[in-house]
């Protein structure tokens, strides 16, 4: 709910001044034109939120309605939607039952918002800013325009679960390798700070010349030992250095780049960047957008900055009368076949269509591909750390037989 400060003449002809809360200027008008038909002045004022200063604000940022969540919220609407329910009532309840105190309140200022007349689309778009993904509320504001919105609550839910189902699953795929990465690093360290300053006492006070790869394991132990902090500061210098160029537009480019070029990662993301983008753009042609502002919509949406430049490129050429199937052929980084049948869908009249089958298909590969990139990577990381676990084990035993004369 926003607040408006205004200045009036009432039927007296008397001027008055004032405070009114409506969801937007035009039905703050409609309020004060109750007592007061001639409105002379009429301004926004900032809320409390917006007044206070860096000491008040949230750190890190707004975290996101996650993938899931989201589903099952846009399920809750269609459901009390098709049982003839009123959408300021759905919202309402739907806030009742959300157990997130954050996202309880955002949501009961939407119905309040609603209910005095406000647009569906424009409320979560307000209220929610920076929490709900351009997706929900675009294709919320489609659904809203043409008087579907049961059909868009639909559409969202299947698309959101989609989402979450992926995610899921490379998030499933990831975590042994991953586990594995971490206890070997710490098992590293374990060894490199306590074990070999150990043994190297041990081997001092016996005497005689170490063998070379004795040494080079007490040197690699020496090292990390006595520059563990400056390798710390590093390390951390390299992240933040890291995100704040990538943060940068040029960063952000050269970064979509290296995505798509490196080996096996890059695949797996042309992949999933087609699974990203033939499946937007299906949820947005469906829920009654215009292919512009779909393309327009989807280029926002997705994570891969060249993907997303690209896109958004392929907009300028659609408003130039071009078809779609034509500007698709101009980006570098799709696979082939998405952009014919693309091209194919879009001559046949069955556009929307066409790209769900074709994003369920990408999702699928990259999936397939997701799962092949971790199996191959499994042996991999054992062949390393069985090479690195065999040289800790030589460099130790090797002394011990020499000191014993058994070589």
């Amino acid at each position: 709910m926003n607040t408006y400060r205004y200045k009036a003449q009432n039927a007296a002809g008397k001027t008055v001044n004032g405070i009114v809360n409506a969801p937007d200027e035009f039905s703050a008008v409609q309020k004060v034109r109750e007592t007061a038909p001639v409105i002379l002045e009429i301004t926004p004022v900032k809320s409390d939120g917006e007044k206070k200063g860096l000491l008040s604000m949230d750190i890190g940022g707004k975290p996101k309605v996650k993938a899931d969540s989201l589903a099952m919220m846009c399920s809750q609407f269609s459901i009390m939607l098709q049982s003839g329910i009123q959408i300021a009532r759905c919202i309402e309840l739907v806030a009742n039952q959300t157990q997130d105190k954050r996202l309880k309140k955002i949501l009961q200022n939407i119905a309040d918002d609603v209910a005095d007349g406000g647009g569906v689309a424009s409320s979560f778009e307000r209220d929610g800013e920076g929490i709900f993904p351009v997706t929900f509320i675009e294709t919320l504001r489609a659904g809203e325009l043409a008087g579907t919105m049961e059909q868009s609550f639909d559409q969202l839910q299947d698309y959101f679960n989609k989402s979450y189902s992926n995610s899921e699953k490379i998030k499933s795929a990831m975590s042994y390798p991953i586990f594995v990465v971490i206890v070997a690093i710490v098992v590293v360290i374990v060894i490199m700070v306590k074990v070999v300053p150990t043994l190297t006492n041990v081997f001092a006070s016996m005497g005689g010349e170490l063998p070379a790869i004795t040494q080079s394991l007490v040197a690699t132990s020496n090292f990390f030992a006595h520059w563990w902090h400056v390798i710390l500061i590093v390390i951390l210098a390299i992240v933040v250095g890291s995100k704040l160029y990538f943060g940068t537009e040029k960063g952000r480019l050269v970064k979509g780049k290296m995505l798509l070029k490196l080996p096996i990662i890059g695949n797996l993301n042309i992949l999933s960047g087609s699974a990203q983008f033939a499946s937007t753009m299906s949820v947005m042609l469906l829920s009654g957008l215009t292919v512009n502002r779909a393309t327009e919509v989807t280029s926002r949406v997705m994570t891969n900055a060249i993907m997303q430049d690209d896109i958004a490129a392929m907009t300028g050429r659609l408003e130039e009368g071009r078809p779609l199937g034509e500007c698709i052929m101009k980006c570098e980084y799709f696979p082939e076949n998405l952009r014919q049948m693309t091209a194919i869908g879009e001559e046949t009249g069955e556009l929307a269509e066409t790209l769900r089958v074709v994003g369920d298909y990408y999702t699928n590969e990259a999936d397939h591909a997701t799962a092949a990139a971790v199996a191959k990577l499994e042996p991999t990381m054992m062949v390393f750390l069985a090479a690195f676990a065999g040289w800790i084990v030589i460099a130790i035993y090797m002394p011990m037989f020499t000191m014993y004369n058994l070589f």
